[in-house]
């Protein structure tokens, strides 16, 4: 979950790593530090807290460098302080530090440390690999080749050593890492948008690898010593796409991009005029898509609820069985997979690590893989047989939103590609669903449109501790998204139930201080969902409904009403997210929360 920002080059490293540091705030971080080497000399400054507590100590004692590390620090081992502040040294200054992961095997390796005369000042994992190395000879490479080779966990560490000058060292086993290619200078990341703004040729490490970066060149290795050869990837992202454009928060710039993503990301991939769907990128091909009998979509948090959706999609437009599983929980109950069955794993970041574990134990047991991501390069997506890429851009906010519906149009693809492989879509269904798809976007439009009513709504609400989120069918995984949003980032306890359940148990909670959200577009289940609401009057709740225009029943029993555009019912919950992504927004707003860094929450979760 901590950011990681590296650079060596011709510039005073300084201001790049703390611009670097700022464009990994949404990772979520608890404490900073910087590292630069100057002549020969180590300089380290860090602060417990906000950035801006660390930039406080820089002004008050400016430091220059020639290259350097910077990082932001999540607590995992030890307590946020300035002391357990990223980059640790080892007990002459000449080593430092930087490290996301957990180093499961770290208090035995402390020992034995401590027991050869090692002074440790910090409670965290990280500081023994700065003393690992301080006793290793040769080369920085190959003293990390051989530290490597002792830790378990996971890890990504990046090192400097002013008895080596003139270079960083990183490692990678498990979170993230990049290196970044520029012209007489060299960067490296925990992830692409600290360093985008300098550069957009990247190069992702894989588990068990190393690079030494100079100024003027990169060498790849895995932690044998034996050379690779990496290839760059181009990151089309423009860099303006994560700044706020005028808008007072990430969230709100990304909930308002989502007409482009969502577009962006059906490009290229259909055909109105044929009613084809084309994802080649999946290397899925219609003959391994026949042998099929079932699919297991796989995710965490928000891409979970986006699975449930999907899992209606690809019942309804494949005819193929589907489950959703958490990933976390997939590879702890040996799964019954195997070559008939298709894995899908979908994840933002393509760094998440409970899904790449998940990956690889579906792999292990034969199944077919398929990765939907954000992230072009990510590891997931080098892992998976295939990847159908989101197009969202880089998400900032840690609650996510775009990727969220980008997700969905990527599922209702993959659902339409399975139902045309298997010549199992119902007549005229592929080209409605297609011509819909088509329109999405304008629609999603229309929806944004409701934000100053939705502001008014959450200013009435904003006071209330407790609110039920209910849906049904395909609706209630937005349910589920709603509340989660609302928990997120303003606090306030929510919770997403079918609505169907509620006399099983939330009903006994309904009074006039329970605001109930519902889901209730026109669909197979409306006439069931406005009796569930007509119950909830009963009891003096107060309803905040989403429905279609000219929806008279609904007005007759909510008490506030946002109305919204039709659409098929599997391409609804893109339209039915929007209002509750504005409605948790505002209220979050309105309660004076940071909205784009939650407290306790951080982007990427790459350590279980």
């Amino acid at each position: 979950m901590c950011g990681i920002v590296g650079y060596i080059g011709a510039k005073d490293p300084v201001p790049i790593l703390m611009e670097g540091l700022k464009r990994l705030e949404y990772r979520g971080y608890d404490s900073a530090g910087i590292a630069v080497v100057k002549d020969g000399v180590l300089y380290t400054e860090r602060a417990a807290g906000k950035i801006v507590n660390l930039e406080e100590k820089l002004r008050l004692k400016p430091i220059t460098g020639e290259y350097g590390l910077g990082h932001t620090r999540w607590a995992t081992h030890g307590r946020p302080t300035e002391e357990n502040a990223h980059p640790h040294t080892d007990c002459r200054g000449q080593v430092v530090v930087v490290h996301n992961g957990i180093i499961e095997n770290y208090l035995s390796l402390k020992e034995e440390l401590k027991g050869r005369g090692h002074r440790f000042r910090t409670e965290t994992d990280t500081e023994i690999v700065a003393h690992m190395l301080e006793e290793e000879e040769g080369d920085l490479e190959a003293a990390m080749r051989s530290v490597c080779r002792r830790l378990t966990g996971i890890f990504a560490l990046a090192t400097l050593d002013t008895r080596d000058p003139g270079k960083i060292v990183v490692a990678r086993m498990g979170p993230p890492l990049v290196v970044g290619l520029g012209r007489g200078e060299n960067f490296i990341a925990s992830d692409i948008p600290a360093i985008l703004h300098h550069t957009r040729d990247m190069i992702f490490l894989d588990d068990g690898e190393i690079a030494v970066v100079s100024r003027d060149s990169v060498q790849f290795s895995d932690f044998q010593g034996n050379m690779k050869t990496k290839t760059a990837s181009r990151i089309t992202w423009d860099p303006i796409q994560a700044e706020k454009s005028g808008f007072k928060h990430f969230m709100q710039k990304e909930i308002f991009e989502q007409p482009r993503a969502i577009q962006d990301t059906l490009v290229g991939r259909y055909s109105l005029d044929r009613s084809q769907v084309f994802i080649d990128e999946l290397n899925l091909p219609a003959e391994v898509v026949r042998t099929l009998n079932r699919v297991v979509v796989v995710a965490c948090g928000t891409s979970w609820h986006a699975a449930l959706c999907g899992r209606y999609m690809i019942e309804r437009l494949a005819r193929l069985h589907a489950e959703v599983d958490y990933s976390s929980e997939f590879r702890y109950r040996d799964p019954m997979v195997d070559e008939r069955t298709l894995c899908v794993f979908i994840t933002q970041s393509g760094e998440t690590a409970d899904t790449l574990a998940a990956l690889r134990e579906a792999k292990g047991k034969g199944a077919h893989t398929a990765a939907i991501c954000n992230v072009v390069g990510s590891m997931i997506t080098r892992e998976a047989e295939g990847t159908l890429y989101t197009h969202a851009g880089p998400e900032i906010s840690v609650a996510s939103t775009k990727a969220f519906t980008t997700q969905l149009v990527a599922l209702n693809l993959l659902a339409l590609y399975l139902g045309q492989a298997r010549g199992s879509l119902p007549e005229g269904a592929g080209s409605d669903h297609l011509l819909a798809l088509a329109h999405l976007s304008g629609l999603v439009e229309q929806v944004l449109a409701l934000e100053p009513q939705i502001e008014e709504v959450a200013r009435r609400y904003h006071r209330f501790r407790d609110f039920l989120y209910l849906g049904r069918g395909i609706q209630y995984p937005i349910a589920l998204e709603g509340a989660l949003k609302l928990k997120e980032i303003s606090y306030i306890h929510a919770e997403g139930y079918p609505s169907g359940e509620m006399k099983h148990g939330p009903i006994a909670l309904i009074d006039e201080n329970l605001p109930v959200v519902a889901v209730a577009p026109r669909d197979e289940v409306y006439e069931k969902l406005v009796s569930n609401l007509e119950e909830v009057k009963a009891r003096d709740g107060k309803v905040i409904a989403l429905c279609n225009e000219a929806d008279q029943k609904i007005r007759e029993v909510a008490d506030e009403v946002f109305l919204l555009p039709s659409t098929p019912a599997l391409l609804m919950p893109v339209l039915t997210v929007v209002p509750l992504q504005l409605l948790a927004y505002h209220i979050a707003v309105t309660r004076g929360c940071d909205v784009d860094q939650p407290r306790n929450l951080a982007k990427s979760v790459t350590v279980e």
